[in-house]
């Protein structure tokens, strides 16, 4: 067993009890986890997604597949295991419910078992390498605290929120038009973002040069704390992917509920940090002069905000001709405050861990389930439902304990599982075993001519 040290520290103690009685209905308890994994973490649905159709049914299967796909657990007291492996869906169940880990990660397929990987490495063959793994998205709602006011750090409340529904957007739009994916898993991180997950064959075989191609597809925000002007859109028009990202979602996001929640222009604090967007001194100090000047205007904080933006924008609109720079200054401003702030790193290396779906957040007690791209508004992370919450409701014997029960749509978590099922597996499975059955019918073909006359 080794220790390493992780990024998001989670302590809590392991104690048994087999029936805990719940005294803080929000604390994350290590009882409640026990349950949780006992009875309603979905093993064989993680199975069935994971082997992509592998099953062993099929004689164009490779039955080691599942096998050779990297675990990580992270246990109390900061424990982690790294390359953990299992034969089948009983295994990873056996070994779920025997070490109860707060945290569970999901890594590569390599060409060997990875619980194997120093018996190939003793001998000389130098063998263990990654080769297929999903094409991954993280975005956390902290990489947003510049141009968020409600809240900061690891808080997140239903203003700041739509920031991350306003990426799953752009981005989900972007994976199935430009690049023709159809096969994509978005899930709550449990806390303050989202991962997605996009599952297609091509996408899984990515090398990590053809990874690191598409991460910096999306790549637009390119400053940090010290840069006044974050995004440089250059150019005289916007890439096709950046103009429809404009029209469809950012724009109308900015102005309406993002300027509702936010008021970006209700303070000079909050102001100034748009003015030093503009390159032109003399227009920053034109507006800063107006607006200094109606400091004391008797309207809301939202409307003198969307009564500002409006002055900003006729203004540059005005004085584009005057420099290159400016003709793409409102565009900018839009997408520094509304674009997705994608953790670019996370996408580009096969072996880069992520956290499973359907694991619990520690810190939140939150499940981390799947979002549906085609209903994200209606998301809401605080509705979530938590471990307490889910233990709360087997013990008052109101749904049965079986997430496949026939009231398990009804129940907290099974929605969840339903939509994860019909909207995700079943879909992907069936064009799984498709191709599996279309590559084994090739190989029959290509042997009977090897030996035909």
């Amino acid at each position: 067993m080794t220790r390493d040290e992780i990024g998001n520290r989670e302590e809590d103690m392991i104690i048994d009890d087999p029936k805990p009685k719940i005294q803080n209905p929000d604390e994350f308890n290590v009882h409640y986890l026990r349950i949780y994994y006992g009875n309603l973490f979905p093993y064989s649905d993680i199975h069935k997604w994971l082997s992509y159709g592998h099953d062993g049914k099929h004689p164009g299967c490779d039955e080691f597949y599942f096998g050779r796909r990297e675990f990580s657990f992270t246990l109390e007291n900061d424990v982690y295991l790294r390359y953990k492996s299992f034969k089948n869906a009983s295994a990873m169940e056996d070994a779920i419910k025997s070490n109860f880990p707060y945290k569970i990660d999901i890594g590569a397929v390599y060409s060997v078992d990875p619980d194997k990987r120093h018996a190939y490495a003793q001998s000389g063959t130098n063998v263990f390498t990654p080769v297929e793994r999903e094409l991954v998205f993280d975005i956390d709602i902290t990489d947003y605290d510049d141009v968020r006011y409600c809240c900061s750090g690891a808080d997140v409340c239903s203003n700041c929120w739509p920031l991350m529904t306003v990426a799953i957007k752009v981005i989900d739009t972007s994976l199935r038009e430009d690049f023709g994916f159809k096969h994509i898993l978005w899930v709550f991180s449990g806390r303050r973002g989202v991962h997605c997950w996009v599952c297609d064959p091509k996408a899984r075989r990515l090398t990590n040069e053809q990874r690191s191609a598409v991460a910096e597809y999306f790549r637009v925000y390119k400053g940090n704390e010290n840069n006044a002007k974050k995004v440089d859109l250059m150019g005289h028009s916007l890439h096709p992917f950046l103009a429809r990202s404009y029209v469809d979602y950012l724009k109308n996001f900015f102005e309406g509920e993002l300027q509702a929640t936010q008021s970006l222009f209700s303070s000079k604090e909050k102001y100034e940090k748009i003015l030093e967007m503009i390159s032109d001194e003399d227009i920053q100090s034109e507006l800063r002069g107006k607006w200094e000047n109606s400091a004391r205007s008797s309207l809301s904080e939202e409307a003198t905000s969307l009564l500002r933006w409006e002055q900003l924008k006729k203004m540059l609109q005005s004085k584009k001709q005057k420099a290159l720079s400016l003709r793409t200054c409102i565009e900018e401003i839009v997408f520094t405050f509304t674009y997705p702030r994608i953790d670019l790193e996370v996408s580009k290396q096969m072996n880069h861990l992520l956290k499973a779906p359907f694991c619990v957040h520690p810190k939140t007690g939150r499940v981390c389930v799947p979002i549906d791209p085609n209903n994200c508004d209606e998301f809401d992370p605080m509705a979530v439902p938590t471990l307490s919450q889910l233990i709360e409701e087997i013990n008052s014997g109101g749904f049965r304990m079986d997430v496949d029960g026939d009231d398990s749509d009804r129940s907290l978590l099974g929605k969840s599982i339903k939509f994860f099922r019909s909207s995700f597996l079943e879909p992907l499975l069936k064009s799984c075993k498709e191709q599996i059955e279309k590559s084994y019918k090739t190989k029959i073909e290509k042997t009977k001519d090897s030996f035909s006359w």
